[in-house]
């Protein structure tokens, strides 16, 4: 995809998220293989139930591993919007008719023309002022115009807004995924009861420490999702008020004759 050419979520290709997705997955997969379970076999092996503290028994487990994974995919996806409003934000505030003469009544269909030859006409900037002038075209009436604008620029934040939809998923997910992993360690520290009054604690020990770490390492990772998503919707915000005003200020100029 373009970078100045984007859909109203501006969210990548269904084949590019599936592509992030799957490296995403695999090369964790061979971080967890190849680092951190060895590592943390190993602690186990040589602290005994000191191991807990141990960075790599802290993120070994499988709720750990897809909770990591998911956030590759949610940090991708959002810098992803992120770049792309940055590299378009001078188009949000940009006077697309700045070579129209504002003295003289604005020739519609030579601006339809111009704007929908543009190679930014699928930006939500442009969307809005061409269907702004195309409902001046019609009903030559101002307020019609103005009244094009405030939809238009409603239906942008709208779009922005559903294309979060996948990572505000992912950002619940997480956490629940390490609730998983809680549960499913306090009933394995629960089958080994039996062993842990028998004076062998060391199997009780690690499952609870499952239980814990699980939750702990989707909780900080919510954390940061969360302040990466608090950027995002800052930037989508500035982007739908930077529309408005190009509009109010500029293109309402044009047709104000």
């Amino acid at each position: 995809m373009e970078p100045n050419r984007t859909d109203g979520t501006m969210n990548p290709g269904v084949l590019v998220s599936l592509i992030v997705v799957a490296i995403s997955f695999t090369l964790v997969q061979l971080l967890y293989a190849g680092i951190i379970r060895p590592n943390a076999e190993y602690a186990v092996a040589t602290q005994g139930t000191m191991s807990v503290s141990s960075i790599w028994v802290i993120l070994n487990g499988i709720e750990q591993q897809i909770c990591i994974s998911l956030m590759l995919v949610a940090i991708f996806l959002m810098g992803y919007k992120i770049w792309r409003l940055i590299d378009e934000e001078a188009i949000y505030s940009r006077d697309f008719l700045s070579d129209h003469d504002k003295a003289q009544p604005l020739d519609t269909k030579r601006a339809l023309d111009q704007l929908e030859s543009s190679r930014y006409r699928d930006n939500p900037a442009l969307a809005t002022w061409i269907m702004c002038i195309r409902r001046f075209q019609n009903t030559n009436n101002v307020q019609h115009a103005a009244d094009a604008i405030a939809s238009s620029v409603d239906n942008v934040a709208s779009q922005l807004e559903n294309g979060n939809n996948m990572i505000r998923y992912m950002i619940w997910a997480i956490p629940s995924i390490g609730f998983v992993g809680t549960v499913r360690g306090i009933g394995m520290a629960l089958a080994q009861a039996d062993e842990a009054l028998a004076g062998d604690i060391s199997g009780m020990t690690a499952s609870l420490g499952l239980a814990f770490n699980s939750t702990l390492v989707a909780l900080l990772i919510s954390l940061l999702l969360m302040y990466l998503m608090h950027l995002l919707n800052s930037r989508q915000d500035t982007m739908v008020l930077n529309i408005q005003s190009s509009c109010e200020k500029s293109l309402l100029s044009h047709l104000h004759r």
